[in-house]
């Protein structure tokens, strides 16, 4: 049986951190989505093809990686797609605790499938996507929190 992982997120946008933590657990996995949750309740930064262009950009060359949007719960997302695991970066210890509450109740919703948590890579820790937003906005150089060749335009 495959071992297929969704990692889940807004990546609103994409990060260093984020790109870290997918090519980090491609060895895990025989196949890792990135799939971006299309909440509409959730007012976006991004549009959602934007932000689809970009994760295309990053992980286009790999084979291991498929590109994806959904509605709904994850847990859903990843029966339909035949995954068994769900993948996490952890940055802070508030991170974990956020994070360990979904897991939870991920596992009582679906049994089968794992949520599995990668810490970050310390040198992106502090780089989170509404602390990229916050630059943006203010007009700051956001090259270094992004992956390479990524062009922010607002």
């Amino acid at each position: 049986m495959q071992r297929i992982a969704v990692f889940p997120g807004s990546f609103d946008p994409i990060t260093r951190g984020h790109e870290s933590v997918v090519r980090r657990a491609l060895p895990l996995f025989d196949q890792l989505i990135v799939a971006i949750g299309d909440n509409g309740e959730k007012k976006s930064f991004f549009p959602l093809d934007r932000r689809l262009r970009w994760l295309e950009h990053v992980f286009g060359n790999e084979s291991k990686i498929k590109i994806s949007t959904y509605r709904g719960l994850t847990i859903d997302f990843c029966h339909d797609k035949g995954a068994g695991f769900i993948l996490r970066g952890l940055r802070t210890t508030a991170d974990f605790e956020f994070e360990r509450g979904i897991g939870q109740m991920n596992k009582l919703m679906s049994p089968d499938v794992e949520t599995v948590f990668l810490l970050c890579a310390q040198e992106f820790a502090s780089v989170s996507s509404s602390i990229v937003r916050d630059i943006i906005r203010n007009g700051g150089n956001v090259e270094q929190f992004v992956p390479e060749g990524m062009i922010i335009e607002c």
